[in-house]
């Protein structure tokens, strides 16, 4: 016990001065830990530094914003629906990350006082949510029936669409830009996509003019070198003892390439799929059997590991699954859809529909659509996903997993922010596919999540 008591007071003492670091120019020293709820994180860059001078966090728009305004080191390079809440109590809703252009629930909000700003941020402040709002495209095969919003904001060519802004670390492993891949051109490579993300960001989020060739190859030269993942864990203590490979430096050197440990065998060239996927903590799995909560705790992260990738899930009604195999029950795992090594996303684009756009997940504080394809089914979602991309009726309430690594630094879960934490998460799961897992399963996975 004294043990974990110092080494919580030392990562907290490692913490302080992160406000002052992140908003001085310069270089600063990577590696460094941010607490979160798990314990903390850190983030890895070949240089050992983080280059706090780079078009990354300059104000390239017109609104004080940067790209350090949604993609905080501190979250994981996202943002904390927690951390957010501590920037508006602290600036009185003035911070750059609230601006009216999509911080509010919709452009034309009223922000003229504090209570106006609270009501406005609502979904930024409670869940981390980012408005986008994009139109119907004109080849699509289906149309807008109606549409129940709560904000009065949404046209048919222009959907207020309410997500979590992904990491802006670890991007080596992406084969998807944007919840929609609405930024991925197929045959180019992720750093040209970045390159297209960044300027779409600039020119839309910091309400800027678009940034120079060198400015955004700075941005994405900066993005590309960043690996962040859980460090330490307040129980467990650091990741990459006793045996584990868990931390940021092992994951950059962690292999990667599109359609590495692909399930569905796109490339057949490519390694066959291995459902242990993950291989961090398997040194713990017969960590000393006695009281030692160390011990115990490194027990459970090794069982929810092993649970992640060998746990049977007999996956039903996934779009892009079920259909795509045309297979009504898959048994698979957590890494069917998860499947790059060590790292948790797919490893080519393949937008999943499990589910958390359906009308039966919709919360009051989201609008539902209401669709029509073109041969006769109605849809409902909060969010028509990839289909506002595509046109393709079968991907209405699509999206892409995300990189699971650094999942303890920025909750909310989900495009959506519907997974308050973790449990949450493991429980929709649980839920979705009839898992009947149990107190203690549901605990090891969490235990495990929050390693990553």
């Amino acid at each position: 016990m004294k043990s974990r008591i110092a080494w919580v007071v030392a990562v907290l003492a490692l913490g302080v001065g992160i406000t002052a670091r992140l908003k001085a120019s310069g270089d600063a020293p990577a590696m460094q830990p941010f607490p979160d709820s798990a314990g903390a994180i850190a983030t890895f860059t070949s240089t050992g530094t983080i280059n706090f001078s780079s078009a990354f966090f300059q104000d390239l728009g017109t609104n004080g914003r940067t790209c350090a305004s949604c993609h905080q080191q501190s979250d994981a390079w996202s943002v904390s629906a927690e951390h957010i809440r501590d920037r508006f109590n602290a600036t009185l809703g003035s911070d750059p990350i609230f601006r009216p252009v999509d911080g509010a629930v919709c452009p034309t909000a009223d922000v003229s006082t504090v209570g106006a700003r609270q009501k406005a941020y609502r979904l930024l402040i409670s869940k981390g949510l980012i408005r986008v709002g994009i139109g119907i495209p004109g080849n699509a095969e289906f149309s807008l029936v109606s549409v129940d919003d709560p904000y009065h904001c949404a046209t048919a060519s222009n959907l207020s669409l309410y997500r979590r802004p992904l990491p802006a670390t670890n991007l080596r492993f992406l084969s998807a830009v944007m919840w929609d891949g609405r930024e991925t051109v197929k045959g180019q490579p992720i750093p040209s996509d970045l390159l297209t993300q960044a300027a779409d960001a600039t020119t839309g989020h910091a309400q800027g003019q678009r940034p120079t060739d060198a400015q955004l190859q700075d941005i994405v030269n900066f993005e590309m070198d960043l690996h962040t993942a859980q460090i330490s864990d307040r129980n467990a203590g650091m990741l990459s003892d006793g045996g584990a490979s868990g931390g940021p430096e092992s994951l950059a050197r962690q292999q990667f390439y599109p359609g590495i440990n692909d399930v569905f065998g796109a490339d057949p060239t490519a390694t066959p799929f291995n459902p242990e996927a993950f291989s961090l903590y398997s040194a713990w799995k017969n960590a000393n059997s006695g009281d030692d909560e160390v011990d115990q705790a490194r027990r459970a992260i090794a069982r929810g590991e092993d649970l992640f990738n060998t746990l049977p899930i007999p996956i039903t009604g996934v779009a892009g699954i079920n259909d795509h195999l045309n297979q009504s029950v898959v048994m698979g795992t957590c890494t069917t859809c998860h499947d790059s090594p060590n790292v948790g996303n797919h490893s080519l684009p393949v937008p999943l529909n499990i589910g958390v756009a359906d009308e039966e997940n919709r919360t009051p504080d989201l609008p539902l659509y209401t669709f029509r394809c073109k041969n006769g089914a109605i849809v409902k979602v909060s969010d028509p996903g990839r289909a506002l991309i595509t046109g393709s009726c079968s991907d209405l309430g699509k999206f892409k997993g995300p990189i699971l690594r650094g999942l303890a630094a920025r909750a909310p879960y989900f495009h959506n922010g519907m997974a308050a934490d973790l449990m949450d998460a493991v429980n929709f799961y649980d839920a979705r596919f009839n898992l009947h897992l149990t107190q203690r399963q549901k605990k090891d996975l969490v235990a495990f999540l929050n390693t990553l």
